[in-house]
Protein backbone atom coordinates (compact mmCIF):
# COMPACT_ATOMS: atom_id res chain seq x y z
CA UNK A 1 0.00 0.00 0.00
CA UNK A 2 2.85 2.35 0.76
CA UNK A 3 6.61 2.33 0.29
CA UNK A 4 7.03 4.66 3.28
CA UNK A 5 8.54 3.07 6.38
CA UNK A 6 7.17 4.30 9.71
CA UNK A 7 10.72 4.93 10.94
CA UNK A 8 11.21 7.42 8.08
CA UNK A 9 8.47 9.75 9.29
CA UNK A 10 8.55 9.06 13.04
CA UNK A 11 10.91 11.00 15.29
CA UNK A 12 13.73 8.79 16.66
CA UNK A 13 12.73 9.71 20.23
CA UNK A 14 9.43 7.87 19.64
CA UNK A 15 10.75 4.57 18.27
CA UNK A 16 10.44 2.81 21.62
CA UNK A 17 6.95 4.13 22.21
CA UNK A 18 5.87 3.09 18.70
CA UNK A 19 7.10 -0.47 19.28
CA UNK A 20 5.17 -0.61 22.54
CA UNK A 21 2.00 0.71 20.87
CA UNK A 22 2.16 -1.75 17.97
CA UNK A 23 2.82 -4.63 20.39
CA UNK A 24 0.00 -3.39 22.67
CA UNK A 25 2.38 -3.12 25.60
CA UNK A 26 0.00 -0.74 27.37
CA UNK A 27 -3.55 0.51 27.04
CA UNK A 28 -2.95 4.18 27.89
CA UNK A 29 -0.27 6.44 26.44
CA UNK A 30 0.46 9.88 27.89
CA UNK A 31 2.51 12.12 25.60
CA UNK A 32 3.59 15.52 26.90
CA UNK A 33 6.12 18.00 25.66
CA UNK A 34 6.86 21.49 24.48
CA UNK A 35 6.38 23.16 21.13
CA UNK A 36 7.81 21.17 18.22
CA UNK A 37 8.18 17.97 20.24
CA UNK A 38 6.29 15.81 17.66
CA UNK A 39 3.97 14.28 20.28
CA UNK A 40 0.72 15.00 18.39
CA UNK A 41 2.17 14.14 15.00
CA UNK A 42 3.41 10.83 16.43
CA UNK A 43 -0.09 9.86 17.53
CA UNK A 44 -1.56 10.84 14.17
CA UNK A 45 0.98 8.60 12.44
CA UNK A 46 0.36 5.61 14.69
CA UNK A 47 -3.45 5.62 14.71
CA UNK A 48 -3.98 4.85 10.97
CA UNK A 49 -1.38 2.07 11.18
CA UNK A 50 -3.19 0.54 14.16
CA UNK A 51 -6.51 0.55 12.31
CA UNK A 52 -5.05 -1.10 9.24
CA UNK A 53 -3.49 -3.80 11.41
CA UNK A 54 -6.87 -4.41 13.10
CA UNK A 55 -9.58 -4.33 10.38
CA UNK A 56 -12.53 -4.51 12.80
CA UNK A 57 -11.59 -1.33 14.69
CA UNK A 58 -12.21 2.41 14.50
CA UNK A 59 -10.75 5.52 16.16
CA UNK A 60 -12.26 8.51 17.94
CA UNK A 61 -10.23 11.73 18.17
CA UNK A 62 -11.40 14.34 20.65
CA UNK A 63 -10.79 17.92 21.60
CA UNK A 64 -12.61 19.77 24.31
CA UNK A 65 -14.19 22.27 21.90
CA UNK A 66 -15.53 21.01 18.56
CA UNK A 67 -14.86 24.28 16.71
CA UNK A 68 -11.09 23.85 17.19
CA UNK A 69 -10.88 20.46 15.49
CA UNK A 70 -10.83 21.21 11.76
CA UNK A 71 -7.80 23.50 11.79
CA UNK A 72 -5.87 21.50 14.37
CA UNK A 73 -6.12 17.77 14.95
CA UNK A 74 -8.12 17.02 11.75
CA UNK A 75 -5.49 18.80 9.66
CA UNK A 76 -2.81 16.94 11.63
CA UNK A 77 -4.27 13.57 10.63
CA UNK A 78 -4.51 14.62 6.96
CA UNK A 79 -0.81 15.50 7.14
CA UNK A 80 -0.05 12.10 8.69
CA UNK A 81 -1.85 10.19 5.94
CA UNK A 82 0.11 12.14 3.36
CA UNK A 83 3.41 11.43 5.15
CA UNK A 84 2.55 7.73 5.29
CA UNK A 85 1.91 7.72 1.54
CA UNK A 86 -1.67 6.53 1.92
CA UNK A 87 -3.79 9.68 1.58
CA UNK A 88 -5.32 8.27 -1.63
CA UNK A 89 -6.71 5.33 0.37
CA UNK A 90 -8.77 7.53 2.68
CA UNK A 91 -11.90 9.60 2.09
CA UNK A 92 -11.94 12.88 4.00
CA UNK A 93 -15.30 14.28 5.14
CA UNK A 94 -16.12 17.34 7.18
CA UNK A 95 -19.83 16.79 7.93
CA UNK A 96 -19.56 14.73 9.99
CA UNK A 97 -15.82 15.18 10.35
CA UNK A 98 -14.21 11.82 9.69
CA UNK A 99 -11.64 9.94 7.64
CA UNK A 100 -12.75 6.66 6.04
CA UNK A 101 -10.36 3.92 4.96
CA UNK A 102 -11.64 2.94 1.50
CA UNK A 103 -10.65 -0.76 1.48
CA UNK A 104 -12.59 -1.61 4.67
CA UNK A 105 -14.81 1.34 5.63
CA UNK A 106 -12.99 1.87 8.92
CA UNK A 107 -13.32 5.36 10.36
CA UNK A 108 -11.30 7.92 12.26
CA UNK A 109 -14.02 10.11 13.77
CA UNK A 110 -13.42 13.62 15.15
CA UNK A 111 -15.64 15.05 17.88
CA UNK A 112 -15.72 17.77 20.51
CA UNK A 113 -16.35 16.98 24.17
CA UNK A 114 -18.43 20.13 24.63
CA UNK A 115 -21.57 18.11 23.80
CA UNK A 116 -21.49 14.94 25.96
CA UNK A 117 -24.83 13.68 24.56
CA UNK A 118 -23.39 13.49 21.03
CA UNK A 119 -20.46 11.46 22.31
CA UNK A 120 -22.81 8.95 23.94
CA UNK A 121 -24.59 8.44 20.62
CA UNK A 122 -21.44 7.65 18.60
CA UNK A 123 -21.64 4.21 17.03
CA UNK A 124 -19.14 2.37 14.88
CA UNK A 125 -20.58 1.06 11.55
CA UNK A 126 -19.11 -2.37 12.43
CA UNK A 127 -16.62 -3.74 14.92
CA UNK A 128 -15.81 -1.36 17.75
CA UNK A 129 -13.95 1.85 18.69
CA UNK A 130 -10.55 0.55 19.76
CA UNK A 131 -8.55 3.79 19.64
CA UNK A 132 -9.18 7.12 21.36
CA UNK A 133 -7.01 10.22 21.16
CA UNK A 134 -7.53 13.13 23.55
CA UNK A 135 -5.68 16.06 21.99
CA UNK A 136 -4.75 18.91 24.38
CA UNK A 137 -5.61 16.80 27.40
CA UNK A 138 -5.20 19.73 29.79
CA UNK A 139 -8.18 21.52 28.20
CA UNK A 140 -10.55 18.86 29.49
CA UNK A 141 -12.03 19.51 32.92
CA UNK A 142 -10.22 16.66 34.63
CA UNK A 143 -9.49 12.96 34.82
CA UNK A 144 -13.12 12.24 35.60
CA UNK A 145 -14.34 13.73 32.30
CA UNK A 146 -11.87 11.67 30.29
CA UNK A 147 -12.69 8.48 32.19
CA UNK A 148 -16.41 9.07 31.67
CA UNK A 149 -15.87 9.24 27.91
CA UNK A 150 -13.69 6.12 27.97
CA UNK A 151 -16.41 4.22 29.82
CA UNK A 152 -18.62 4.83 26.78
CA UNK A 153 -16.00 3.99 24.14
CA UNK A 154 -14.02 1.11 25.65
CA UNK A 155 -16.54 -1.62 25.10
CA UNK A 156 -17.35 -4.34 22.59
CA UNK A 157 -13.81 -5.43 21.83
CA UNK A 158 -10.66 -7.03 23.19
CA UNK A 159 -7.87 -4.52 22.46
CA UNK A 160 -7.90 -0.80 23.23
CA UNK A 161 -5.44 2.07 22.88
CA UNK A 162 -5.97 5.47 24.50
CA UNK A 163 -3.66 8.40 23.66
CA UNK A 164 -3.55 11.67 25.62
CA UNK A 165 -1.31 14.41 24.24
CA UNK A 166 -0.72 17.89 25.63
CA UNK A 167 1.67 20.72 26.36
CA UNK A 168 2.10 20.74 30.17
CA UNK A 169 0.39 23.81 31.70
CA UNK A 170 2.63 26.29 33.44
CA UNK A 171 1.26 25.52 36.90
CA UNK A 172 2.68 22.36 38.44
CA UNK A 173 -0.59 21.76 40.29
CA UNK A 174 -2.65 21.66 37.09
CA UNK A 175 -4.73 18.48 37.12
CA UNK A 176 -3.11 17.32 33.87
CA UNK A 177 0.43 17.62 35.26
CA UNK A 178 -0.52 15.86 38.48
CA UNK A 179 -2.41 13.15 36.61
CA UNK A 180 0.53 12.40 34.33
CA UNK A 181 2.79 11.94 37.34
CA UNK A 182 0.48 9.37 38.93
CA UNK A 183 1.83 5.87 38.28
CA UNK A 184 -0.46 3.24 36.76
CA UNK A 185 0.77 -0.07 35.36
CA UNK A 186 -1.34 0.07 32.18
CA UNK A 187 0.02 3.46 31.07
CA UNK A 188 3.23 4.56 29.39
CA UNK A 189 4.22 8.21 29.84
CA UNK A 190 6.49 9.85 27.28
CA UNK A 191 8.02 13.31 27.54
CA UNK A 192 9.75 15.03 24.66
CA UNK A 193 10.89 18.44 23.45
CA UNK A 194 12.19 19.98 20.24
CA UNK A 195 15.77 19.06 21.19
CA UNK A 196 14.83 15.40 20.56
CA UNK A 197 13.87 16.21 16.94
CA UNK A 198 16.28 16.21 13.97
CA UNK A 199 17.02 19.93 13.45
CA UNK A 200 16.29 19.79 9.72
CA UNK A 201 12.72 18.69 10.50
CA UNK A 202 12.08 21.93 12.40
CA UNK A 203 13.88 24.43 10.20
CA UNK A 204 16.13 27.38 10.93
CA UNK A 205 13.28 29.78 11.74
CA UNK A 206 11.86 27.54 14.47
CA UNK A 207 15.29 27.03 16.03
CA UNK A 208 16.04 30.75 15.88
CA UNK A 209 12.76 31.57 17.65
CA UNK A 210 13.53 29.04 20.37
CA UNK A 211 16.99 30.46 20.92
CA UNK A 212 15.64 34.01 21.05
CA UNK A 213 13.14 33.11 23.77
CA UNK A 214 15.86 31.26 25.69
CA UNK A 215 18.02 34.41 25.60
CA UNK A 216 15.33 36.91 26.60
CA UNK A 217 13.07 34.86 28.90
CA UNK A 218 14.52 31.57 30.12
CA UNK A 219 11.51 30.78 32.28
CA UNK A 220 9.11 31.11 29.34
CA UNK A 221 11.51 29.12 27.16
CA UNK A 222 11.49 26.20 29.60
CA UNK A 223 7.70 26.15 29.60
CA UNK A 224 6.98 26.74 25.92
CA UNK A 225 9.80 24.80 24.28
CA UNK A 226 10.92 22.27 26.88
CA UNK A 227 7.45 21.54 28.24
CA UNK A 228 8.46 22.14 31.85
CA UNK A 229 5.73 23.21 34.33
CA UNK A 230 7.64 26.19 35.72
CA UNK A 231 5.00 27.18 38.26
CA UNK A 232 2.85 30.24 38.69
CA UNK A 233 5.50 32.37 40.32
CA UNK A 234 4.11 31.64 43.78
CA UNK A 235 5.48 28.11 44.21
CA UNK A 236 7.55 27.82 47.38
CA UNK A 237 9.56 24.92 45.94
CA UNK A 238 10.75 25.61 42.40
CA UNK A 239 13.46 22.96 42.13
CA UNK A 240 11.34 19.81 41.92
CA UNK A 241 11.96 16.72 39.81
CA UNK A 242 9.05 14.28 39.50
CA UNK A 243 10.08 10.78 38.42
CA UNK A 244 10.29 7.16 39.50
CA UNK A 245 13.02 6.39 42.04
CA UNK A 246 14.27 2.87 41.41
CA UNK A 247 15.07 0.26 44.05
CA UNK A 248 18.63 0.23 42.69
CA UNK A 249 18.97 3.91 43.50
CA UNK A 250 17.56 3.42 46.98
CA UNK A 251 20.05 0.62 47.67
CA UNK A 252 23.06 2.84 46.99
CA UNK A 253 22.07 5.82 49.16
CA UNK A 254 24.19 6.13 52.29
CA UNK A 255 23.18 9.53 53.66
CA UNK A 256 19.71 9.01 55.08
CA UNK A 257 17.69 11.67 56.92
CA UNK A 258 14.35 11.04 58.61
CA UNK A 259 11.79 13.38 60.15
CA UNK A 260 8.41 13.36 61.89
CA UNK A 261 5.61 15.88 62.29
CA UNK A 262 3.11 14.68 64.90
CA UNK A 263 -0.57 14.76 64.05
CA UNK A 264 -3.89 13.11 64.83
CA UNK A 265 -6.98 14.62 63.14
CA UNK A 266 -7.60 16.60 61.00
CA UNK A 267 -3.84 17.24 60.96
CA UNK A 268 -1.83 14.43 59.41
CA UNK A 269 0.90 12.47 61.12
CA UNK A 270 3.85 12.54 58.70
CA UNK A 271 7.04 10.47 58.73
CA UNK A 272 9.54 10.88 55.89
CA UNK A 273 12.60 8.85 54.99
CA UNK A 274 14.87 10.67 52.56
CA UNK A 275 18.37 10.56 51.10
CA UNK A 276 20.77 13.41 50.35
CA UNK A 277 23.37 13.65 47.59
CA UNK A 278 25.61 16.49 48.65
CA UNK A 279 27.60 16.81 45.43
CA UNK A 280 24.44 17.37 43.36
CA UNK A 281 22.51 19.01 46.24
CA UNK A 282 19.60 16.68 45.65
CA UNK A 283 17.14 15.31 48.20
CA UNK A 284 15.35 12.05 47.35
CA UNK A 285 12.04 11.31 49.08
CA UNK A 286 12.07 7.55 49.59
CA UNK A 287 9.16 6.58 51.83
CA UNK A 288 6.46 8.04 54.03
CA UNK A 289 3.78 7.31 56.58
CA UNK A 290 1.04 9.91 56.10
CA UNK A 291 -2.01 9.07 58.20
CA UNK A 292 -4.73 10.22 60.56
CA UNK A 293 -5.78 8.76 63.91
CA UNK A 294 -2.86 6.43 64.55
CA UNK A 295 -1.33 6.17 68.01
CA UNK A 296 2.36 6.57 68.74
CA UNK A 297 2.53 2.80 69.26
CA UNK A 298 1.03 2.16 65.81
CA UNK A 299 3.30 4.57 63.96
CA UNK A 300 6.36 3.27 65.84
CA UNK A 301 5.42 -0.29 64.86
CA UNK A 302 5.26 0.75 61.19
CA UNK A 303 8.79 2.23 61.42
CA UNK A 304 10.12 -0.93 63.10
CA UNK A 305 8.50 -3.14 60.45
CA UNK A 306 10.29 -1.13 57.78
CA UNK A 307 13.55 -1.40 59.73
CA UNK A 308 14.03 2.35 59.69
CA UNK A 309 15.86 2.35 63.04
CA UNK A 310 19.17 2.52 61.16
CA UNK A 311 19.36 6.33 61.14
CA UNK A 312 18.31 9.07 63.58
CA UNK A 313 14.76 10.43 63.39
CA UNK A 314 14.30 14.14 64.11
CA UNK A 315 10.81 14.87 65.45
CA UNK A 316 8.72 17.92 66.19
CA UNK A 317 9.77 18.80 69.75
CA UNK A 318 6.41 20.44 70.48
CA UNK A 319 5.31 17.00 71.69
CA UNK A 320 8.14 15.74 73.96
CA UNK A 321 5.88 12.96 75.29
CA UNK A 322 5.50 11.57 71.76
CA UNK A 323 9.24 11.74 71.22
CA UNK A 324 9.72 9.79 74.46
CA UNK A 325 7.10 7.23 73.37
CA UNK A 326 9.08 6.53 70.23
CA UNK A 327 12.37 6.38 72.15
CA UNK A 328 10.83 3.88 74.58
CA UNK A 329 9.66 1.86 71.56
CA UNK A 330 13.28 1.43 70.52
CA UNK A 331 13.44 4.12 67.83
CA UNK A 332 16.34 6.61 67.56
CA UNK A 333 14.01 9.59 67.99
CA UNK A 334 15.13 13.06 69.06
CA UNK A 335 13.35 16.38 69.32
CA UNK A 336 14.11 19.16 66.87
CA UNK A 337 16.08 22.05 68.33
CA UNK A 338 14.08 24.74 66.50
CA UNK A 339 14.90 28.23 67.80
CA UNK A 340 14.45 31.76 66.40
CA UNK A 341 14.64 31.87 62.61
CA UNK A 342 14.89 28.09 62.25
CA UNK A 343 11.69 27.76 60.21
CA UNK A 344 12.63 30.39 57.65
CA UNK A 345 16.20 29.15 57.38
CA UNK A 346 15.03 25.55 57.04
CA UNK A 347 12.72 26.48 54.16
CA UNK A 348 15.46 28.54 52.51
CA UNK A 349 17.88 25.60 52.78
CA UNK A 350 15.38 23.17 51.23
CA UNK A 351 14.51 25.64 48.46
CA UNK A 352 18.15 25.74 47.37
CA UNK A 353 18.19 21.95 46.83
CA UNK A 354 16.46 19.83 44.17
CA UNK A 355 13.68 17.66 45.57
CA UNK A 356 13.36 14.37 43.69
CA UNK A 357 9.87 12.98 44.29
CA UNK A 358 8.32 9.70 43.23
CA UNK A 359 4.53 10.05 43.67
CA UNK A 360 4.23 6.28 44.08
CA UNK A 361 6.59 6.28 47.06
CA UNK A 362 5.53 9.49 48.82
CA UNK A 363 2.07 10.58 47.56
CA UNK A 364 1.34 12.76 50.59
CA UNK A 365 4.58 14.70 50.33
CA UNK A 366 4.13 14.98 46.57
CA UNK A 367 0.69 16.56 46.96
CA UNK A 368 1.81 18.99 49.66
CA UNK A 369 4.96 20.16 47.87
CA UNK A 370 3.27 20.58 44.49
CA UNK A 371 0.43 22.63 45.98
CA UNK A 372 2.44 24.66 48.48
CA UNK A 373 2.43 28.29 47.36
CA UNK A 374 3.05 31.68 48.89
CA UNK A 375 -0.10 33.51 49.88
CA UNK A 376 -1.22 36.58 47.97
CA UNK A 377 -2.78 39.81 49.17
CA UNK A 378 -6.04 41.22 47.81
CA UNK A 379 -4.19 42.85 44.93
CA UNK A 380 -2.72 39.49 43.92
CA UNK A 381 0.79 40.30 45.10
CA UNK A 382 2.85 37.48 46.57
CA UNK A 383 3.29 37.86 50.34
CA UNK A 384 6.44 36.97 52.23
CA UNK A 385 6.48 34.20 54.80
CA UNK A 386 5.57 30.55 54.57
CA UNK A 387 1.91 29.46 54.90
CA UNK A 388 1.19 27.51 58.08
CA UNK A 389 -1.26 25.05 56.55
CA UNK A 390 -1.27 21.71 54.78
CA UNK A 391 2.45 21.32 55.41
CA UNK A 392 2.84 18.23 57.60
CA UNK A 393 5.09 16.26 55.23
CA UNK A 394 6.97 19.49 54.49
CA UNK A 395 7.54 20.01 58.23
CA UNK A 396 8.76 16.42 58.55
CA UNK A 397 11.19 17.11 55.69
CA UNK A 398 12.42 20.27 57.40
CA UNK A 399 12.92 18.46 60.72
CA UNK A 400 14.78 15.65 58.96
CA UNK A 401 17.44 18.04 57.69
CA UNK A 402 17.72 20.25 60.76
CA UNK A 403 20.85 18.37 61.98
CA UNK A 404 22.46 19.13 58.63
CA UNK A 405 21.45 22.73 57.94
CA UNK A 406 22.25 23.85 61.50
CA UNK A 407 25.79 22.49 61.18
CA UNK A 408 28.47 25.15 60.76
CA UNK A 409 29.78 25.35 57.21
CA UNK A 410 26.44 24.30 55.67
CA UNK A 411 24.70 27.13 53.87
CA UNK A 412 21.30 27.78 52.36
Amino acid sequence: MSDVRLSQVLGPAFYGLARDVLDHGHTHYDLSGGRGSLKSSTVSLLVPVLLIQHPDTHALVLRKVAETIRDSVYAQYLWALDMLGMAHLWTARVSPMELIYKPTGQKIMFRGADDPMKLKSIKAPFGYIAVTHFEEKDQFTGRREIDTILQSTMRGGGLFWNFESFNPPQSRDSWANIDSAQPRPDRMCHKSCYLDVPPEWLGETFLAEAKHMMDVDERAYKHVYLGVPVGTGANVFERVEIRAITNEEVARFDRIFQGVDWGWYPDKFAFLRTAYERAQERIYLLDELYVNKQSNAQTAAWVRERKYMDYPITCDSAEPKSVNDWWDAGLPARGALKGPGSVDYGFKWLQSRTLVIDPARTPGAYREIMHYEYERDRAGNVMSGYPDRDDHAISALRYAYEPLFTRRGTQA
